[in-house]
């Protein structure tokens, strides 16, 4: 198979570009975290940077009752007539989905399906209740004269405390309580520290906020991640985690240290404000960043590589953890002409950062000569007050997460796996020791209380559907059931694919090392293929003196040039060394465009694997060229269904590739592809009318018709990214249905974004413990949002762990389809992807659009050629 396929889990994460230094030379600046408040002068004043402590500003809210964010220039417009400030927390507390917009179309009363055989899940939701004539109240505090100083401010609203109470959350500006004072209007007076001066505070009612408001309901947030810190959990990133209970797991030359923890949301659902709380797991290599360099340092001298770009490639991009204050920084660089013995300003003064960690933290750095690791926060960071440039100790870091290299390594996964990968029986019963230790605490009750809020201390329960299995469709007429297992792999084994295109001419390059490999795999393909009814001629086999890229790129272009009839190239590496890889997809995508297809003799090594490798191989070949391996059952007559995703260009920081796949045909087994380039730092497809024209113009070729219904599947949309995807690209989809030619033209437009990175579980009962839903369990009411026109698919069966359903949201719909129809057709595409003879846990043209942004920009970095366009030439 396709070595892509190695980094699928990456493919979400951020890209490993190359940094640019030209703006981070200059003074040494000041490491991550800590108390500085400011250093140097203001940007602009003799060059020197103004710079506010990540560990305090980032996000910064030191409030007496709860961490509470600086309020925001957006306006909530709810109570008394006037427009009030959204309270926002800092990234690691405030949920997007608390604000995202309203998206259920108008005509939709019910969003419930009525198909399939019900089921009783458990799911990993609490309910939460208020005490009654609960409300929450909003103030906003002026201070006469003014006071700049944000914790001066929240110092005299606190002398205030016999007024107040001691259960009030504010954040320099707005002031949220859970009891309402006398007046609507008070006036009181502090004496500021500096002077002893008066100061009047009037202290002004704003709001009175229901339990469901969204800010009360962040509120709820902001309470319960603070009981979390008072009951010994530490924050990291968004998330908390348990040291106390972290344990240690030794994976060959690498040791990780895995702390177990928690995903917490409060937010409302159907008929009330849920709970959902999630297991997570924290993986730490038990190695500092430094040493980790020593050892690729000792590792270049013997095979002669620089080391320089080496450290390059696989630290940047990655997510490291400094333990002295449990916060997350991505590496954009490193500075080698810096190191700790240097200095930076603080408080007026040049300190040196092995100084600064020793008064700070009391930590002694011991290697004084070791470079800088470089980090940027994100733009909305610096906005909120953040500082633009972070500067950290290798020495004080540590590698979270997996490399690809680990991802890999099969034995390390199956290790890991072990420990984070619990069962839904195992998976409930910590959750339910969870909240029973939150809601059985005296301290946290009363904490909860006091802010009115109340937890049961079970498992929500709810009732769902359970589609029927779906047929799969083969040539000859033959049907197969896919089983409760939503599986065909042994039934596929004696059918023929739906439609082959015989190939006659193509070769295949390899090693000199690798002969006897090349021509078992070349026996062994030719072998399936007949079972197939895939007609494959034995290939032109060219061997190469090298395994250098340069030689094997000549080789395919001398081929090419040779025989202009040539169908197909296939490389057997010796080796996944990414440079080779992309080299031979470039000029295959680019500069000669062919179908190609990269087999590793590796993957080969194992002879009780072969056949079944070479029969994937073979169906990726066959789709490549233009096939079709299988069908379902899809009852809607002149449809196109498109996906889309996003993936970040590795070459190229800011720059993000859009995939797009469209259905061309009345059977959705055939697609048009095409790729489109953005330089913003958000997923959204500026170029979405120029694919959607191409793929309208394609449709009509294939069919001499326009197609009356669209449906789109929007995959890669983050938290927050909602509105933005409805305001920005769902016009530009109109737009392309404009046609100048055909001013009658109006089809019916369907717009869904999927989400896979949900936090909702779903079990069933049987066999007298929990276990997984099977697939086809449609949930679509209880745990879906009054507001979205959502659902959840669980597609997948797995043999362990939990399985992880799939959200989708309608945010757009002029079509006629019920809710029943949407959730089938989600779960029908689930069964079209050709990597895999059984059900993904995406629809296959999202999944499609995944692969060809990946590796276009991981791989590519160019458009592809249009005349493979009609091909899954990215399989």
């Amino acid at each position: 198979m396709e070595p892509e396929q190695r980094a699928r889990g990456r493919a979400r994460g951020r890209a490993r570009g190359v940094p640019t230094d030209g703006d981070s030379r200059g003074p040494p600046l000041r490491p991550g975290g800590g108390d500085v408040k400011q250093l140097g002068a203001q940007p602009g004043a003799g060059g020197e940077h103004a710079l506010l402590s990540r560990g305090v500003k980032r996000g910064a809210m030191q409030s007496r009752d709860g961490g509470m964010a600086e309020a925001t220039r957006a306006v909530e417009r709810m109570g008394l007539g006037r427009q009030q400030p959204v309270l926002l927390a800092r990234r690691s507390t405030f949920d997007p989905s608390l604000f995202e917009p309203k998206t259920k179309p108008a005509h939709i009363t019910s969003k419930k399906g009525t198909g399939g055989r019900p089921i009783h899940l458990i799911t990993n939701f609490f309910p939460m209740g208020c005490s009654r004539n609960w409300a929450l109240y909003q103030y906003r505090v002026d201070f006469n004269p003014e006071v700049d100083h944000k914790g001066a401010r929240k110092g005299m609203l606190r002398d205030h405390k016999d007024l107040l109470g001691d259960i009030f959350m504010f954040d320099g500006t707005v002031l949220f309580m859970p009891k309402r004072l006398p007046d609507k209007e008070t006036e009181v007076f502090s004496k500021r520290r500096t002077d002893d001066s008066n100061v009047r505070l009037t202290i002004t009612l704003t709001n009175e906020l229901p339990p469901k408001s969204p800010i009360s309901i962040q509120v709820y947030n902001l309470v319960f991640r603070k009981v979390l810190d008072k009951i010994g959990m530490k924050q990291v990133g968004r998330n908390f985690y348990n040291p106390s209970m972290a344990f240690t797991v030794e994976c060959g030359r690498v040791t990780f240290e895995i702390w177990p923890g928690f995903v917490t949301s409060i937010l409302e659902y159907e008929t009330q404000v849920l709970l959902c709380a999630e297991v997570s797991h924290k993986l730490m290599r038990n190695d500092t960043v430094l040493d980790v360099m020593n050892q690729m340092y000792r590792d270049c001298r013997q095979r002669g590589r620089n080391f320089h770009e080496e450290v390059q490639k696989f630290l940047v991009g990655q997510i490291v953890l400094t333990r002295y204050n449990n916060n997350t920084y991505r590496i954009d660089g490193i500075e080698w002409d810096l190191n700790v013995s240097m200095t930076f300003e603080r408080r007026g003064e040049a300190v040196s950062y092995a100084k600064y960690y020793k008064e700070q933290y009391n930590i002694d750095v011991r290697d004084l000569k070791q470079p800088l690791l470089l980090s940027r926060p994100k733009k909305r960071e610096i906005r909120r007050g953040g500082i633009e440039i972070i500067h950290l100790v290798p020495e004080l870091c540590t590698v979270t997460g997996l490399t690809d290299e680990l991802r890999s390594d099969f034995q390390t996964m199956k290790r890991l796996a072990t420990f984070t990968k619990q069962g839904p029986q195992k998976r409930a019963q910590v959750l339910q020791a969870f909240i029973k230790r939150m809601t059985g605490n005296k301290d946290i009750q009363k904490k909860f209380s006091e802010w009115g809020l109340m937890f049961e201390d079970r498992l929500l329960d709810l009732d769902a559907r359970h589609l029927d299995s779906e047929n799969i469709m083969f040539a000859d007429n033959k049907v197969v059931s896919s089983g409760h297992q939503a599986s065909w792999d042994r039934e596929f084994r004696n059918a023929r694919l739906l439609r082959c295109v015989e190939l006659r001419d193509w070769f295949l390059v390899h090693c000199s090392r690798d002969k006897a490999c090349a021509n078992d795999l070349i026996q062994k393909m030719c072998q399936v293929s007949r079972a197939m009814g895939f007609n494959m001629a034995r290939p032109t086999v060219v061997e190469s003196p090298t395994d250098r890229t340069d030689q094997i790129q000549k080789i395919i272009k001398d081929m090419v040039a040779q025989n202009q009839r040539t169908q197909l190239v296939c490389c057997l590496l010796p080796s996944n060394r990414k440079d080779r890889y992309d080299a031979v997809k470039k000029l295959c995508c680019v500069d000669c465009p062919i179908p190609s297809q990269v087999v590793l003799s590796r993957t080969l090594s194992k002879p009780q694997r072969v056949m079944s490798i070479a029969t994937k191989i073979a169906i990726q070949i066959n789709c490549k060229l233009g096939g079709e391996a299988w069908a379902v059952r899809i009852p809607l007559k002149d449809c196109m269904i498109i996906g889309i995703d996003t993936y970040h260009d590795s070459s190229q920081k800011g720059r993000s590739v859009g995939g797009f796949v469209a259905s061309i045909n009345s059977t959705f087994t055939r697609w048009y592809s095409n790729v489109t380039f953005q330089h913003t730092g958000v997923e959204l497809i500026d170029g979405l009318k120029r694919c959607l024209h191409g793929a309208l113009q394609k449709y009509h070729a294939w069919n001499k018709k326009l197609p009356a219904r669209v449906i789109l599947y929007r995959d890669g949309v983050g938290d927050g990214q909602l509105e933005m995807v409805k305001e920005h690209e769902l016009p530009q989809l109109l737009e392309c249905f404009k046609i100048p030619d055909q001013p009658d033209y109006k089809p019916n437009l369907s717009f869904l974004v999927v989400k896979k990175r949900v936090n909702a579980r779903f079990f069933a009962s049987g066999r007298g413990e929990l276990q997984n839903p099977p697939p086809g369990t449609i949930i679509d009411d209880v745990v879906t949002r009054p507001d979205w026109y959502d659902f959840y698919v669980v597609s997948q069966s797995v043999r362990e762990g939990t399985v992880s359903p799939t959200h989708y949201n309608v945010i757009y719909d002029s079509s006629n389809l019920q809710p029943e129809h949407m959730q089938r057709l989600a779960y029908k595409l689930c069964h079209l992807y050709y990597n895999w003879p059984g059900t993904i846990r995406v629809p296959a043209p999202c999944l499609y659009a995944h692969k060809l942004a990946f590796l276009v920009g991981q791989s590519i970095h160019n458009p592809v050629s249009t005349s493979l366009n009609d091909k899954l030439y990215f399989l």
